[in-house]
């Protein structure tokens, strides 16, 4: 049986938003939590999507949450830690108590995003390592529950905090540090994950697995700055820096508002964010290119609009990045 109930946890961002629009589009029933509906009516245009206010911390709320949904997917996660054990918060303790939120309320399919790299015990950073925790939390789970995990390289598309960062500063700024230079990334369009996820809801072969997703391309980052200095076409002068002075810029960044670049983002940087394949053949997607998608979102959108763009999707509910 088609199960077609889903709650989005995570789903008012970037990632949350592009799942939502492409499951209402195949005629799912979305409920999405936030700690501030009447801030998400860019979501309430959609259709078969319901807004809830809720704590998504609160164990009693999200078993509450849960009734009556087929399928929870769960994408709530932070990029950089804001105050004290901001990551075991999101990473960590929310993927327990949803995992618990399922088993209560009687939901037998999750979906949990975790993050390329991921490791509870080697991660290179913070942030690799509690989404490794979070993940075997979730793995834990398979004899009760019926899970997939997916686990992106980072992503990019119209709304992104990636490209759009890049396109920010060589607007406004007349030189970029490139930090980590040499770090290799495979950048996966968001579209590819969310198609992944959405082939998946009630695929039975994909239960108990965990799928690596990467573009068809890798660079570095120096070369990806570089790709998005051409996309807005102005000249700006990339400074690349090396390992020493990119953790150096990390720890002082870090400290200030915004924190454009933190220790633990060059930590991150330190293990390649890379796979092969990009996508594992049972979804049978064909990876898309950034010079599909890239130059439609940074390339002929002025810089007003991207920056309205990235608020809409940031919001204050946590979500991927």
């Amino acid at each position: 049986m088609i199960q077609k109930n889903v709650c989005i946890v995570g789903g008012t961002g970037f990632v949350g938003h592009q799942l939502a629009s492409e499951l209402a589009r195949a005629g799912f029933h979305i409920r999405i939590p936030s700690r501030n509906r009447e801030r998400r009516r860019s979501i309430f245009v959609l259709p078969n999507v319901e807004v809830v206010d809720t704590d998504i911390h609160d164990q009693s709320a999200l078993n509450a949450l849960f009734e009556g949904c087929d399928i929870v997917i769960n994408l709530a996660a932070i990029l950089n830690a804001q105050g004290k054990d901001t990551f075991t918060k999101l990473h960590v303790d929310l993927p327990r108590k949803i995992v618990s939120a399922c088993k209560a309320s009687g939901v037998a399919r999750l979906i949990h995003m975790s993050a390329l790299n991921a490791d509870a015990d080697n991660g290179s950073s913070e942030y690799l390592r509690s989404k490794g925790e979070g993940e075997k939390i979730v793995m834990a789970a398979a004899d009760e529950l019926a899970v997939t995990v997916f686990r992106p390289s980072v992503m990019f598309g119209n709304g992104d905090r990636f490209f759009n960062t890049f396109a920010l500063m060589m607007t406004y700024l007349p030189a970029i540090p490139a930090f980590c230079a040499d770090a290799r990334l495979a950048p996966i369009y968001v579209g590819d994950v969310t198609k992944a996820m959405r082939l998946s809801l009630n695929d039975h072969e994909t239960f108990g697995q965990r799928y690596d997703l990467c573009g068809p391309e890798t660079f570095t980052m120096l070369g990806l700055m570089e790709y998005a200095a051409r996309q807005v076409r102005r000249k700006r002068k990339i400074i690349p820096l090396g390992s020493g002075m990119s953790a150096l810029a990390g720890k002082i960044l870090g400290l200030l508002p915004g924190k454009v670049f933190t220790y633990d983002n060059y930590l991150s940087l330190q293990t390649a964010a890379v796979c092969h394949p990009p996508i594992p053949a049972h979804f049978n997607i064909e990876p898309t290119r950034l010079d599909a998608v890239v130059p439609k979102y940074i390339g002929e959108t002025d810089i007003r609009g991207r920056y309205d763009e990235m608020r809409m999707h940031a919001g204050r509910d946590p979500e991927p990045q």
